[in-house]
Formats: structure tokens, C-alpha cells, sequence
């Protein structure tokens, strides 16, 4: 069966204009065009665009699904048996949020006991999700999906303790750095403790710790505007400092 623009985009839940865009960005070209000047999509691309919408979903960006459904050595089925996997992560993932606002429930109507540990059930799934969403496509890009992966399981792995120690530490970088980037300093003493907290938090989840690969994060941290952002929300230029603390803590 053939589509027009409109056609598809109804039956695919996205817009007209969605459409067009990816043929402009030539991510999804429609099949032919016809006599009146109307785009035409047959099966092989409504099957190409429910790939695209399966990695949108994931939170792949555009130009990294691009590179993929592009490829030569796309395989239509295995992306399929992936994106069931993914999908099926995230249903767990949801699914264990949900069982945790339920036992939070009967816990607050004292319906029953809830120990500390399952208080926190999801929150790791839902941590690694968002990071995905946000900044997964920049990371895999440079340090290769096998370390990705590699860091994410780690996260997966932590024991209550461990998480918890984990994401203390991200609070006492940002508190040192901010009163480091006061002294305006960042070789001073100050600045290189925020910058060996640093390497601290980012051990916790990396499977070796190297200066190149510190340094490399710490140049992002600046490059990557949403990496900027984060930094900078709490005292504009703290970003930057950071980056020229850990510039000077490894060497580089």
C-alpha cells in the first residue's frame, strides 16, 4: 500500500511537517514523487519509519539513527530484537516505579513495612534512562558504546550504600567547586579538591580511571552546551573553572 505525507503521518501518529523534515535531512525519502508533486511512501519506508520513531523512543538522536538506518549493514530484524530488549528494560523499569508508589502507599497507611533499600527500587533504572535521553548519543560517540554500557551496569549493579555515597559526592563536587570558583583559583587548593572529588564521582561508575578520558569529559563539560547548562545553573562560568581545574589536576 502507497502513502502520501499526510496519509502516513496520520496513521504513524507524527506530523506532516516530520515528514518533510526527514526527507530533507534524507533519513527517511519517500518512495517516489508523483505526478501531481505529492510525495508517495510504500512498505519499505513505512517499515524505515517505525524503525526511526522505535529509536526516537530510546532516545536516540537523529543523526545517530540516521547512521544506522542508513548503513549497508542494517539488519532490519536484529534492530527489532534489540528494540524489543530495550523496550522491555524500560517496561521493567516502570513497572518497579510503580510497585515502589504502591508499597509507598501502603507503607503511609500502615498497611506495612518498607525497608530503606526498596525505597529507592527504580531510581537507578530511571537515572540511566534519563542520562541516555539527554546525553547518550554525545557519550557512546566518544568513548564507544562497550564503556557506556560498561558504566551504566555498573550504576545497575551498586548496592544501596554505595549509590547513595555515590550521589553525595556529586553534591560535595558542586559545593567545593563553587567555593574553589569564589577563590578564583582553579590550580589553588580548592580547585584541585573539586577536581579529585571529581575524579572520585566519576570512578564510581567507570571501569578505569584515565586523565585522558578525565580530561576529554572535562573539555565536554564546556563544548556540549547541556553539559554546560548543568554546571552553570548554579554560578554562571563554573563550567569553564572545572574544566581548568581537572585541565591542571591531570596534566593536560
Amino acid at each position: 500500500m502507497e502513502y502520501t505525507v499526510q496519509k502516513l503521518a496520520k496513521i504513524a501518529g507524527i506530523s506532516s511537517r516530520t515528514l518533510r523534515y526527514y526527507d530533507e535531512i534524507e533519513i527517511l525519502k519517500p518512495a517516489r514523487i508523483n505526478s501531481s508533486g505529492y510525495r508517495v511512501y510504500g512498505e519499505a519506508e513505512v517499515n524505515r519509519l517505525q524503525q526511526i520513531l522505535f529509536y526516537r523512543e530510546l532516545g536516540v538522536g537523529l543523526s545517530a539513527i540516521k547512521e544506522i538506518v542508513t548503513s549497508s549493514s542494517f539488519d532490519g530484524l536484529k534492530a527489532l530484537r534489540e528494540h524489543r530488549e530495550k523496550l522491555l528494560e524500560k517496561r521493567m523499569q516502570i513497572e518497579l516505579l510503580i510497585a515502589n508508589v504502591d508499597k509507598t502507599i501502603a507503607l503511609t497507611e500502615g498497611r506495612i513495612e518498607m525497608s530503606d533499600k526498596e525505597k529507592f527500587e527504580g531510581f537507578k533504572e530511571k537515572l540511566i534512562e534519563d542520562n541516555e535521553k539527554k546525553y547518550g548519543e554525545e557519550i557512546r560517540s566518544k568513548y564507544g558504546d562497550d564503556a557506556v554500557n560498561a558504566s551504566n551496569k555498573k550504576i545497575k549493579g551498586m548496592a544501596e550504600e554505595h549509590y547513595s555515597q555515590w550521589k553525595l559526592l556529586e553534591e560535595s563536587v558542586i559545593e567545593v567547586l563553587k567555593e574553589a570558583y569564589a577563590s578564583g583559583d582553579p590550580a589553588g587548593e580548592l580547585g584541585q579538591k573539586a577536581a579529585d572529588l571529581h575524579r572520585q564521582w566519576l570512578s564510581y561508575t567507570w571501569n578505569k580511571y584515565s586523565k585522558e578520558a578525565h580530561a576529554g569529559i572535562a573539555n565536554m563539560y564546556v563544548e556540549d552546551q547541556r553539559f554546560k547548562a548543568y554546571y552553570d545553573k548554579e554560578q554562571p562560568g563554573l563550567a569553564e573553572f572545572l574544566r581548568d581545574a581537572i585541565l591542571i589536576y591531570t596534566h593536560k
